[in-house]
């Protein structure tokens, strides 16, 4: 039985075996919230980790689902709460890079930097 906890899990999940449809909205979301989110560089670089031909697959489908999880409209904390609405989004993405760490590289870090440098305009390429 699905319960209202685990469903927001398997939406991401679901979503996280699309991974251009995940591309696609990822980058429509951002750039409606880069300004009210604290750890937009960090989502970035997990993004740019994701996509990167050169990561293990383990760790690009554990990215996914926790961009996935950013991505859907719905979740435990509703994003349009002041303060509180993207704490959910914040920890499952914290929980994430904490258990992928060691892949997300210097130049992943680098692109994220460089993309919120130039702003959110042109980064669908």
């Amino acid at each position: 039985m699905i319960s209202d906890n685990t469903a927001h899990f398997e939406r991401a999940e679901k979503l996280a075996k699309d991974p251009e449809r995940v591309r696609r909205n990822f980058w429509l979301k951002l750039k409606r919230v880069a300004t009210k989110l604290p750890f937009a560089e960090d989502l970035l670089a997990a993004y740019y980790c994701a996509f990167d031909r050169e990561t293990p697959r383990h760790v690009q489908v554990a990215l996914l689902g926790a961009i996935a999880y950013f991505v859907l409209p719905f979740d435990f904390v509703p994003d349009m709460l002041p303060v509180l609405g993207f704490t959910d989004d914040a920890a499952v993405l914290a929980t994430t890079i904490r258990m992928v760490t060691s892949h997300i590289t210097p130049e992943h870090r680098e692109a994220a930097r460089k993309a919120m440098a130039r702003g959110l305009d042109d980064q669908e390429a």
